[in-house]
């Protein structure tokens, strides 16, 4: 796969939206095209321009997040948190995002795996485990026995969850804005990282 050509088309179509109206849907349409673009040159080996474009989604998503006053719409704090997780920087402004947005109460499961991250990223352990204990059987198992292999420093069971989400993501047919890059594990092994857990 040519990476340079997958960061140009992201980036073009980044600087194409910014001419547009910066309406809540269209910050989030520039979010996902910078996280593609930064998830791009990290594949290409760029980890500097990369960082650069997925700190730039971190900030749409939560201009997004404003400008619409939405209180539901989870994967903007989880596509941030894992942005800036991936780019080596400190998720913790996200992480606090998600929190008082009330996402470990949610009531949807996605909410409440944005809440799980948020707290594994605050490094308050104890409450991502309870939190990742209520996701249920209508979340993927895989990335619940991750969040709670990390929230139990259970370096074992994180590298087997570890292993299952990558492989649930390389037999996914569709990927977000067409990049095949298995970023809940790249996110999930930053903070391993941080947790001296080897995946």
């Amino acid at each position: 796969m040519d990476w340079r050509e997958r960061y140009e088309q992201a980036a073009a179509r980044y600087a194409a939206g910014e001419a547009r109206d910066l309406d809540e849907r269209q910050l989030v349409q520039l979010a996902n095209a910078a996280w593609a673009a930064g998830l791009s040159l990290l594949m290409a080996g760029d980890r500097e321009g990369a960082a650069d474009w997925l700190c730039r989604s971190a900030a749409r998503y939560r201009q997004s997040w404003d400008a619409g006053g939405a209180t539901d719409a989870w994967g903007r704090p989880i596509g941030a948190m894992k942005a800036l997780l991936i780019a080596g920087e400190d998720a913790s402004e996200a992480a606090r995002w998600a929190i008082d947005a009330g996402a470990a109460q949610a009531e949807s499961p996605i909410g409440r795996y944005a809440g799980a991250l948020a707290l594994l990223v605050l490094e308050r352990d104890d409450e991502a485990e309870a939190v990742a204990e209520t996701l249920g059987e209508g979340f993927p198992g895989d990335v619940t026995a991750a969040v709670a292999a990390l929230a139990h420093r259970d370096a074992a069971a994180y590298v087997r969850a570890a292993e299952r989400v990558r492989r649930s993501f390389e037999e996914r047919e569709a990927h977000l804005e067409d990049i095949p890059v298995a970023d809940t594990a790249l996110a999930l092994e930053a903070l391993a990282a941080s947790r001296r857990l080897e995946s």
